[in-house]
């Protein structure tokens, strides 16, 4: 699945899928949403928001963890797999630290422990979309070589031998970083920085620079291109 562009300026018409099975929760968040300009979807479990994606592609899921059935971890393993490559807010009652790293871990894009204020689910949401919105194309963006790969600063773009390679907007965003930044190493705080991911924490770029390893290398545990320097940060040292 393909994810849509978003301006920052045309924000508000974003859609977003909600999935809650809480249905109080779900018309606040409905109806505070649509205040803000958004266009909203509300399912009431996995199975119901299965069945909405079938037929639309919204431009963010606000997802809760904990439902009957399919729960929202699982729920996020499968539409990551399946390609979906939109931001994915995940809403628990859990808020410990390694519970966030657990649905990081999962392919989300954020973590949020109820009870929370909906003003900061409406700002993180709008940093999610600004951040996998396509960078303004320029022509001093050069096509970075990673071997048989190639990836496209310019338009967010990783290419193979077969084709389109799917980039999360979270691996997207974060190889875009790397790659304004050929062979110099960026500390995980300026990453975290340049991510909006500062409030999550530097381990969530652990768990991105894990994640986009497996798009990228041959062999994860052996980077061939995207290195750690101990104590510093990462680099991203393009070559064939």
């Amino acid at each position: 699945m393909g994810r849509p562009a978003t301006a920052d300026e045309g924000m508000g018409s974003a859609h977003v899928l909600v999935v809650d099975d809480d249905p109080r929760l779900r018309r606040l968040l409905q109806r505070y949403l649509l205040e803000h300009g958004f266009r909203v979807t509300v399912a009431a479990s996995a199975a119901d928001a299965r069945q909405a994606l079938s037929f639309m592609l919204p431009d963010a899921v606000v997802l809760d963890v904990t439902m009957p059935g399919e729960d929202g971890l699982t729920l996020t393993r499968s539409l990551r797999a399946e390609g979906l490559d939109i931001p994915i807010l995940l809403l628990t009652a859990r808020g410990e630290p390694e519970d966030r790293i657990t649905g990081l871990e999962a392919g989300a894009d954020d973590y949020l422990g109820k009870p929370f204020e909906p003003r900061e689910l409406l700002l993180r949401l709008k940093a999610h979309l600004r951040r996998f919105a396509p960078p303004a194309p320029t022509g001093e963006l050069r096509i970075v070589r990673l071997g048989s790969l190639e990836f496209d600063p310019a338009r967010g773009m990783l290419t193979g031998e077969n084709g389109t390679v799917h980039l999360t907007g979270g691996e997207s965003a974060l190889l875009s970083v790397l790659s304004r930044h050929p062979n110099e190493v960026l500390s995980r705080e300026d990453i975290a920085a340049a991510l909006d991911m500062t409030e999550i924490g530097e381990r969530a770029v652990d768990v991105q620079v894990t994640r986009l390893r497996r798009r990228i290398e041959t062999d994860p545990k052996e980077p061939r291109y995207l290195h750690t320097i101990r104590g510093k940060g990462y680099v991203l040292k393009p070559g064939v």
